[in-house]
């Protein structure tokens, strides 16, 4: 396994097509580099924050029995790897919450120059 891909196997496992990751927006890309790279650098072994995010699955999978709703890997994704640092107190919840919101928030093309 090279330093830089960690398993990517079992019911945890992000949507794939022919080996590769599908990513449907940046941020996914993002979240999941920075997942892998905090791993590496030693703030959590894979398997713990794998063991969060099946916790999360299974959760959501849960709460949306029988209900016609499209899964959102990444979303899931993104809150698990949120708990995880929360609980390891490298992450203040509520202010990156405040900061989703002010971005939210923000008009569609607000940084770009027209």
């Amino acid at each position: 396994m090279s330093d830089n891909l960690l398993p990517l196997s079992g019911p945890d496992s992000p949507p794939m097509a022919n080996g590769e990751i599908i990513f449907e927006a940046p941020w996914q890309s993002r979240t999941f580099g920075m997942a892998q790279a905090l791993c590496l650098e030693g703030h959590y072994s894979w398997d713990e924050f794998r063991e969060v995010l099946i916790a999360g699955i299974r959760k959501w999978e849960m709460q949306h029995q029988g209900k016609d709703v499209d899964f959102q890997y990444f979303d899931i994704f993104l809150d698990s790897l949120m708990q995880l640092l929360s609980d390891r107190g490298l992450l203040q919840s509520d202010a990156i919450r405040d900061r989703i919101d002010q971005y939210t928030a923000r008009p569609h093309g607000h940084d770009h120059s027209h």
